[in-house]
C-alpha cells in the first residue's frame, strides 16, 4: 500500500448497518451445511461425516442417527442500541471487503484516484464455524489482508492475472520460496457465480497443501449489489470518455494468520553448534529474513553485574529503539542469550564487553561486537555506526 501511488488505505468499521450483509448475499448465503449426531449429540459440518459403504457416520462415535443437513450461518449475530430485537440485529463483519465497497465513493471523493486503483484493508474478521478446527485454517476470529482493486470491465482478465504475479512476488519477497507456492485455478463449479476467474495461492505446509490465499475477479456484482440496496450512485466518471459506469473489481484476499504460519514453516531450521564448553549440541533457528523478524536486535552486556557494561547496553538500546523493535537480555550465559534471540528468529546481537569500555585497547573503545544469527560470526564495530549498518541490512 505504501509501495504504490495506485493504492490507498483504510481501516473499516467491524460493526455495520445489517442491511449491507443483506446486500451482499451475506445474510441469506454465507452459510454452511450442519449436520446432528443423535446418538452423541455431536454438531458437525455436513463435510466432517465419514463415509463407509456409501453410509455416513458420525466421525466421533460412529453413528449413523444423523439429522438432514441444514444450513448454519457462518455471521455472528449481535444488536446494536439498547433493544434486543429484530430491528436491531447486525453481525460481526465475517470478512473486511464489504466495507471498502460501501465506502468506495468517499474514498474516491477524498483521494481523486483514476482507474484503475485499489483500496487495501487489514483487520480481524469472524465466523461462527460449527467445529473449529485444522489449526489456523478453521478458526472464529482471524485476521484478513484484502485489496480490491478497481477497474473497466476490459481490463478485468489481464489485471486478474497481474495481481496473482504480484502477489506471488510478495510472499517471495517475504522469504517463502516460489517451489512451495503452488497456483490452483478454481474451476467453473467451485468458484463465485459472480466471479468471472479466480486462482488459489496454496502452500506446502509440513502438514499438506493449504491455502494461503485467493485472487478472484469479481466483476462489477458488489458495487452494483449495494448501489441497487441503497439507491446512491456508486458509479465512476470518466472525464475523458464522458462516460459513466460501475467498476469491475480484481480482489486478492490473504489470511494473515496462515501467511505467518508460512513463514515460520519456512524459517525453521536446526544445525549444529558448540556451547560455551565446546561441545556441539543442536541449534533451533527461526531463518526469517530480517525484513520479517519480529526482533530486530537484540543487546547484550557480556555480564550483569557489571554496572558500566548495563549502562552502556542500555545506552545502545534507546539508540537504537527509535529505529527499529530491540530486545534487551541480560540474564544467563552468553552463549544461551544468544541461543534464544536465535529460536525467535532475531537476526542480529549487539554485545556490550570490556573492550567496549577500552579496558583492554583504548582504541576499541566505543566498539561493540555484532553477531549474524544465521552465520554465527562476528564482527567489530563502532557504537555510532550501528544504526546505519543495521537498517542498510534489514532493508
Amino acid at each position: 500500500m505504501h509501495e504504490r501511488d495506485d493504492v490507498v488505505g483504510m481501516d473499516g468499521s467491524i460493526l455495520m448497518n445489517r442491511a449491507v450483509w443483506k446486500a451482499s448475499g451475506h445474510e441469506d448465503t454465507f452459510t454452511d451445511p450442519m449436520v446432528d449426531c443423535r446418538s452423541c449429540k455431536a454438531r458437525l459440518r455436513a463435510d466432517q461425516l465419514v463415509e463407509k459403504k456409501g453410509i455416513n457416520q458420525c466421525p466421533n462415535c460412529g453413528g449413523k442417527d444423523l439429522t438432514a443437513p441444514r444450513a448454519f450461518n457462518l455471521m455472528f449475530k449481535t444488536f446494536v442500541g439498547a433493544t434486543e430485537d429484530e430491528s436491531s440485529v447486525t453481525y460481526l463483519r465475517p470478512e473486511t471487503a464489504q466495507s471498502i465497497f460501501v465506502q468506495f465513493k468517499n474514498v474516491l471523493e477524498v483521494s481523486r484516484k483514476k482507474l484503475p486503483f485499489g483500496v487495501a484493508q487489514i483487520g480481524k474478521a469472524f465466523r461462527n464455524e460449527i467445529n473449529p478446527r485444522n489449526f489456523t485454517f478453521r478458526s472464529r476470529e482471524f485476521e484478513q489482508m484484502e485489496l480490491e482493486y478497481f477497474c473497466r470491465a476490459e481490463e478485468g482478465m489481464k489485471l486478474l492475472d497481474y495481481w496473482l504475479e504480484e502477489r506471488l512476488k510478495f510472499y517471495k519477497n517475504i522469504g517463502i520460496q516460489r517451489a512451495q507456492l503452488h497456483v490452483k485455478t478454481v474451476s467453473d463449479e467451485e468458484r463465485a457465480f459472480y466471479s468471472k476467474g479466480t486462482y488459489d495461492i496454496e502452500y506446502d505446509f509440513p502438514f499438506g497443501r493449504q491455502e494461503l490465499e485467493g485472487v478472484a475477479y469479481r466483476t462489477d456484482y458488489d458495487l452494483s449489489q449495494h448501489q441497487k440496496a441503497s439507491r446512491k450512485s456508486l458509479e465512476y466518471f470518466d472525464e475523458e470518455t464522458k462516460q459513466k459506469f460501475i467498476p469491475h473489481v480484481v480482489e486478492p484476499s490473504a489470511g494473515v494468520d496462515r501467511t505467518v504460519l508460512a513463514l515460520i514453516c519456512e524459517a525453521y531450521s536446526e544445525d549444529e553448534a558448540p556451547d560455551e564448553k565446546g561441545k556441539m549440541e543442536t541449534r533451533i533457528v527461526l531463518r526469517f529474513h530480517p525484513r520479517m523478524a519480529p526482533i530486530k536486535c537484540a543487546v547484550f552486556p557480556l555480564l550483569k553485574n557489571k554496572e558500566p557494561l548495563v549502562t552502556k547496553a542500555k545506552e545502545i538500546v534507546n539508540l537504537l529503539r527509535s529505529q527499529m523493535n530491540v530486545f534487551y537480555d541480560e540474564s544467563g550465559a552468553i552463549g544461551r542469550r544468544y541461543r534464544r534471540q536465535d529460536e525467535i528468529g532475531t537476526p542480529f546481537g549487539v554485545t556490550v564487553d570490556f573492550e567496549t569500555l577500552g579496558e583492554k585497547d583504548r582504541q576499541l573503545r566505543d566498539t561493540v561486537t555484532l553477531r549474524d544469527r544465521d552465520s554465527m560470526k562476528q564482527e567489530r564495530l563502532a557504537v555510532k555506526d550501528l544504526p546505519q549498518i543495521l537498517l542498510s541490512r534489514i532493508s
